[in-house]
């Protein structure tokens, strides 16, 4: 979101909060790529997601576990900077991707496809990598960092 998330430390300073750290890696048809995520799963977090951030390290980005499978929608509301929106499955493969989000749109997006995690990189991550719909997901440390 950032989704309703979106995201940020919330002080409007655009510096990244303290939340764990943790690993995704994904599969693409460039090869292996490894993503350092913070790891979001309260709501109140969820909400924030990358809002007021104004820097996203290059391999970097969010995870969020949604608590629910459903067809999940996010949108860039006080985010601001561009992103590429990854919907994961239970069974951990790509279901579907938000690519190019603009900041600021207000306009509520999904996939069309249950999900049970969201992660949010930086806008062409994913074309740039080889990621889409099918590819598969692996997490390292990410039920310690949700704790």
């Amino acid at each position: 979101m950032t989704t309703g998330p979106g995201n940020g430390s919330g002080s409007g300073t655009g510096a990244a909060p303290t939340v764990p750290l943790a690993r995704v890696h994904l599969e693409g048809t460039a090869g292996p790529r490894t993503v350092e995520v913070e790891v979001v799963a309260s709501p109140g977090l969820i909400q924030k997601g990358l809002m007021y951030r104004k820097f996203l390290p290059p391999d970097g980005g969010m995870l969020f576990l949604m608590g629910d499978l459903d067809d999940h929608h996010f949108w860039m509301k006080n985010t601001l900077i561009p992103l590429d929106i990854l919907f994961i499955s239970p069974e951990l493969t790509v279901v579907g991707i938000l690519e190019d989000m603009q900041p600021h749109d207000t306009r509520s997006k999904g996939v069309g496809a249950p999900s049970l995690y969201v992660l949010e990189v930086n806008a062409g991550w994913t074309r740039a990598h080889g990621v889409s719909a099918g590819t598969p997901v692996r997490f390292e440390g990410v039920e310690a960092a949700a704790r």
